[in-house]
């Protein structure tokens, strides 16, 4: 036989060889992997293959099942900076994954504001022109909603942070991985899969979700978006294209965009279908070890707090039950500061108390940002607080590191004549930023809020108002976009409360 054609055929062998072995989507390579733990491997091959696993001078074996499906664990391994070959073998074929490195790795999930890019943030582009960090990756999972549990999805390969990768990554995803691995000195690898505008029944496990009390409202929502589905579907496309011109145009005069943003379209096979996005996006990364959760979501769910007060824990309990590491760290960002424009002015205070309402859980955490955000700006760009705040949490918590990982929380409120005296934990320090303290509320038996005046005393604030002289109740910061200015000594902003239930 011709020598070119014989090897054209062993190449197409091998080839097919080398299609049936197919790891995991998180395994590619400059991949991180989880220290101290063991590290699920696994994959799809030819059933019946006998499979080897090698890293680090660990070899495991295995054998694919009927299906194909395999997986090994590695054994747990100290952090390490140097790349190494992972090599995933099949029979003659084989699959090697360059730059392995060993570090700690977080999965960043939740809308638009954990989805906003690097390049966009404040500063941002000039951060990702320097960067040059091996010690910093990220693994970009692709849109993909699925209306049933998958078991692979499409990503972008993890990345090393450099000029022509790091502004694509979440910048809130960044600022954490960044100021985690110079505290740490070890790989941080954040799985970034997120999806703007996106609501949190999009996210939770479909058979979790049918056993909450939101479901029979959201299904009876859901049906009744399946009639209208394909007539929205069809009609998409032209209402988009109407509102990205008018958009462009809009900004090159500096005029409104007369037209309103037009919803995709509800329906199977989109966002927003009852669990596609957990079933696409976040199922196929399980069981990757990780260290912990980090989640940023709630504007799409700004209006129905009480059902957030259900869903979100139920998420949290959800995710925790599908990889084997238990009640891992789930460290959320409360929403910050945005006027809206609702009537009542305090849609966003209740959907933060909503989001708080989650602390009750074992192992969680929330980096407040009611003074990082943008009244006007349903995006601020001011992410670098945002992720370091995340990392401060982590910092502390996780590795025991001596920061303060959170502002004055409230402990207490007690009766000084006409005034109330309220106390915080986390309060070395108190300060105003601006002075004299804004924020704070006073409320009388009438249940009528009045603006008040408030004075740091110690590790306290004594709050009173003329028009309240006889205070039964006090707010703090509970507004869409309140004046937030209460800081403990670690210029951490205080977390808003109230001390009522009207």
């Amino acid at each position: 036989m011709n020598p070119l054609r014989l090897a054209a055929v062993g190449t197409l062998i091998a080839g097919s060889c080398l299609a049936a072995l197919v790891p995991a989507p998180p395994f590619t390579d400059h991949a991180v992997l989880q220290r101290d733990t063991a590290v699920p491997v696994w994959g799809r091959a030819g059933p019946g293959e006998k499979i080897t696993v090698r890293y680090r001078g660990q070899q495991l074996a295995t054998t694919a099942g009927p299906d194909g499906r395999w997986a090994v664990r590695l054994a747990p391994m100290p952090a390490s900076a140097g790349g190494a070959d992972l090599v995933i073998a099949a029979g003659p074929a084989s699959v090697t994954l360059r730059d392995v490195v060993v570090g700690e790795v977080w999965l960043a999930s939740g809308q638009s504001n954990m989805e906003f890019s690097l390049d966009r943030a404040a500063d941002g582009k000039a951060v990702a022109a320097a960067v040059h960090s091996a010690l910093i990756r990220e693994l970009h999972v692709e849109h993909s909603p699925s209306d049933q549990p998958a078991d692979t999805v499409k990503t972008r390969g993890w990345q090393v942070a450099a000029p022509g990768t790091a502004g694509g990554f979440s910048a809130v995803g960044f600022y954490f991985a960044r100021a985690l691995a110079e505290k740490l000195q070890v790989p941080v690898g954040i799985i970034h899969s997120s999806w703007g505008g996106t609501p949190i029944e999009s996210w939770l496990v479909e058979p979790v979700l049918r056993t909450t009390a939101a479901w029979p409202r959201f299904n009876a929502e859901w049906q009744e978006a399946l009639k209208v589905f394909p007539q929205q579907r069809a009609g998409y496309p032209a209402l988009d294209a109407a509102w990205r011109q008018a958009d462009e145009a809009s900004r090159a005069t500096g005029r409104p965009n007369p037209l309103a943003w037009p919803h995709p379209p509800v329906g199977p096979g989109t966002a927003y279908a009852p669990g596609a996005l957990w079933n696409g996006m976040i199922r196929p990364l399980a069981p990757y070890a990780l260290r912990g959760v980090l989640w940023y979501q709630g504007e799409s769910n700004v209006g129905r707090e009480a059902e957030y007060r259900e869903l979100f824990p139920a998420l949290i309990r959800s995710w925790r039950d599908a990889w084997p590491a238990g009640d891992f760290p789930f460290y959320f960002v409360q929403l910050p500061n945005y006027a809206d424009g609702d009537a009542s002015g305090r849609k966003w205070a209740a959907l933060r108390e909503a989001q708080a309402a989650a602390l009750a859980l074992s192992n969680t955490g929330m980096a407040v940002t009611i003074d990082v955000g943008d009244p006007d700006v349903l995006h601020p760009t001011n992410k670098q607080p945002v992720g370091e705040r995340l990392a401060r949490l982590a910092e502390a918590r996780v590795h025991g590191l001596p920061v303060e990982w959170t502002g004055p929380v409230f402990a207490s409120a007690g009766r000084e004549g006409a005034a109330l005296r309220v106390r915080f934990t986390h309060a070395a320090g108190l300060v105003a930023r601006p002075a004299p303290l804004p924020g704070f509320e006073l409320a009388g038996p009438d249940r009528v809020f009045h603006a008040a005046t408030a004075q740091i005393d110690g590790d306290s604030v004594l709050v009173a108002a003329a028009a309240v002289p006889d205070p039964v109740a006090v707010r703090y910061a509970w507004t869409n976009s309140p004046a937030a200015g209460l800081y403990n000594g670690a210029g951490l902003p205080a977390a808003p409360f109230r001390t009522d239930d009207w």
